[in-house]
């Protein structure tokens, strides 16, 4: 607790020092990790570093990665509340563990397209918001999709009944629910962490995207991959709602639309990169944004597809419920009368 404390007195410090005082607005963005690949490199940073071309804002941004800031991926919520940084780059199934609200956005099974996950999403935003204001002093600005979480494993699969008893490496609760349905264990550790846990054989499989796969050398690692859509890996930005209102109400207006527009960029990014990363981890043509490598791509069974679609309300809707109720009691029910009314449960 010391050295984290000491640490984040220095970057606190660290910060205040702002090379571009002449702005009338100085912000401080905490962004996902350096190495989580091509969507926090090519979209996400370069958007916050040119703020005030994208907003027309008078501001300054310091921008640092959140393992470059030395701090867990799990404390974003914390952050926003200290006030530490003024924008969060939320890493939604890790923070989720402080607000289970956030899963509800992105539940094992729900999300197994990307149409299909932008309007589940945008059913439960508000409410994920509102939680957010409640218990962090944060206000929502954004989501967006890492893209679908797909299995990889180092001995080859034929399917979902090939992982038990296998060693699984999970995002969040909802897909350690799901594995262990399965006869899996699911095991949770950092994303920096997977690649060699795989060449070790700490884990025998691991769940992220194709694209954070490719960038992350887990095809060295790995002989397949099962493209089941698990989960989309929702991620957001959210502010601090004291710094939200410092601003007026135009700089309020520009500083959200901009946002939303990075937004909206990312969600036809994330698929593009998507489409991509499949190519290039199965070393197929055309690969433009990755490293090619040779991975079995398993055809997915409709037995296997069945079970991922029934996992919702089987599975991982039930025992979400559970937690965030638990948490606010109006949880479920928020989620009933917006997702659940989309999809008829």
């Amino acid at each position: 607790m010391v050295k984290r404390t000491a640490l984040i007195t220095a970057i606190s410090t660290a910060l205040m020092v702002s090379s571009a005082q002449a702005a009338s607005l100085s912000l401080k963005v905490l962004g996902q990790p350096a190495g989580s690949g091509l969507i926090a490199q090519n979209k996400e940073q370069p958007f916050f570093e040119a703020l005030a071309e994208h907003s027309g804002l008078d501001v300054a941004v310091q921008y640092i990665p959140v393992d470059v800031a030395g701090i867990p991926d799990t404390d974003g919520l914390r952050v926003l509340n200290s006030g530490l940084f003024d924008i969060v780059s939320l890493r939604g199934p890790q923070v989720s563990r402080d607000e289970p609200s956030i899963l509800g956005l992105d539940l094992i099974g729900l999300n197994t397209s990307f149409e299909a996950g932008r309007n589940n999403v945008m059913a439960f935003y508000d409410y994920v918001d509102s939680r957010l204001q409640e218990r962090f002093n944060a206000k929502l600005l954004g989501v967006w999709p890492a893209g679908p979480q797909v299995i990889f494993c180092s001995d080859e699969i034929t399917g979902l009944n090939d992982l038990q008893g296998l060693r699984v490496r999970v995002g969040d609760q909802s897909a350690a629910n799901f594995v262990g349905e399965l006869g899996a264990t699911g095991i949770s550790m950092p994303f920096g962490d997977v690649q060699q846990a795989l060449s070790r054989g700490v884990v025998d499989c691991a769940i992220t995207g194709p694209a954070s796969a490719n960038s992350g050398g887990w095809p060295e690692a790995t002989s397949t991959v099962l493209p089941i859509a698990l989960q989309l890996a929702v991620n957001g930005y959210a502010i601090n709602m004291n710094t939200w209102n410092r601003l007026t109400t135009e700089q309020q207006t520009q500083l959200a639309d901009a946002i939303n527009t990075l937004s909206d960029d990312i969600w036809e990014y994330s698929e593009a990169l998507y489409e991509d990363a499949m190519r290039c981890n199965a070393g197929e043509t055309p690969c433009e944004f990755g490293t090619s490598y040779s991975l079995t791509e398993v055809p997915i069974s409709e037995a296997d597809l069945a079970t991922v679609t029934a996992a919702v309300e089987e599975v991982s809707l039930p025992l979400w419920a559970t937690q965030c109720n638990a948490v606010a009691a109006d949880c479920e029910a928020a989620w009933r009368d917006t997702v659940g009314a989309q999809l008829g449960l």
